[in-house]
């Protein structure tokens, strides 16, 4: 059993300006705004949501396979995957464009200008989930990518019968309210942050409680107060935790998705699977970067009996 991983592979380029955008920009010259900002550093970090759940899966020893476009720069990105145990066999490489890109940069009041290159992204578009190499037991998670494409599995999904995780994201708003109704009356999971499940619910015209009673299980992130996990007319609520350093909460939520699904293909009750992947965020949280992070299943495992009890369970994980 395995998850097919159908959201974005990219790099984030992060660029630290060391000083106010707004000292620089003028309001009543906005309509002819050229400006230039001189940074004093930048790193390029992996990123991407498909390939930073794989990460997270990887490290707890859960079988994740990468089912999106990449481009003619994706072999290191490749190397680096396939070292935690992330199948990238079936990325398609896009040679003459390169790996979607997130150019990000930041002031120092944490005031950010953005550009997104979609790149080889876009060509995911035509890649089929019958040709992902899936099985019958396995999950397909489709997470933000090309609108088109996550249209496209949504109902491919459903037509070769696979189980599908619905993971809208930040696409919940270049998406129109039929994908999405589809989107979640297919999905057998459901994950959302609190701010999404909102926007879910303004865009389809579905109630709260119309949406959390359709998947086998909605989760539901909170950010610093936690999670709620809702399943066939229960409802779990998994603490955070408050003591853990924040450094970066970029890529926390994909932490927390790798984290609950290793263990739900574990045959873990939900409450545990929430606790999870909490743990595996909090991880993610404490370093600068979606896949900065390292543990092994021993420290993993010492970590997690800090804050909850598994009754042991968590010996069957790897």
């Amino acid at each position: 059993m395995k998850v097919i991983l159908t959201g974005s592979i990219a790099f984030d380029y992060l660029m630290r300006f060391p000083g106010y955008f707004k000292e620089h920009i003028l309001p009543e010259h906005l309509e002819k705004v050229s400006l230039s900002f001189l940074v004093e550093d930048m790193i390029r970090q992996y990123g991407g949501v498909s390939a930073n759940i794989g990460y997270n899966m990887a490290l707890l020893g859960g079988k994740a396979l990468v089912y999106s476009a990449a481009g003619q720069d994706f072999p290191e990105y490749a190397r680096h995957l396939q070292t935690v145990g992330v199948d990238v066999s079936r990325v398609k490489v896009v040679p003459n464009k390169f790996t979607a890109s997130f150019f990000v940069n930041t002031d120092l009041a944490n005031a950010q200008i953005a550009s997104f290159y979609t790149g080889a992204m876009a060509d995911s578009v035509e890649m089929l989930l019958s040709e992902s190499g899936y099985e019958k037991e396995d999950f397909v998670m489709i997470s933000p990518t090309d609108p088109r494409a996550m249209a496209n599995y949504i109902d491919e999904a459903k037509a070769l019968g696979i189980r599908m995780l619905f993971d809208p994201g930040q696409q919940i708003v270049r998406m129109d309210g039929a994908t999405l109704r589809r989107g979640i009356e297919n999905a057998f999971g459901l994950f959302v942050n609190e701010y999404e499940f909102e926007l879910l619910q303004k865009a389809t015209g579905l109630t709260a409680g119309e949406i959390l009673n359709k998947p086998h299980f909605t989760v539901v992130t909170l950010g610093g107060d936690g999670s709620r996990i809702v399943s066939e007319g229960k409802e779990f609520f998994v603490p955070a935790i408050k003591d853990v350093e924040i450094v970066d909460p970029t890529g926390v939520g994909d932490a927390y998705r790798g984290g609950f699904m290793c263990g739900y293909m574990a045959g873990f009750d939900l409450k545990l699977c929430g606790e999870m992947g909490t743990i595996t965020a909090a991880f993610c949280l404490a370093q600068n970067g979606t896949q900065r992070h390292h543990f092994t299943l021993e420290s993993y495992k010492e970590f997690f009996r800090r804050y909850f009890d598994d009754k042991g369970k968590l010996e069957l994980l790897g």
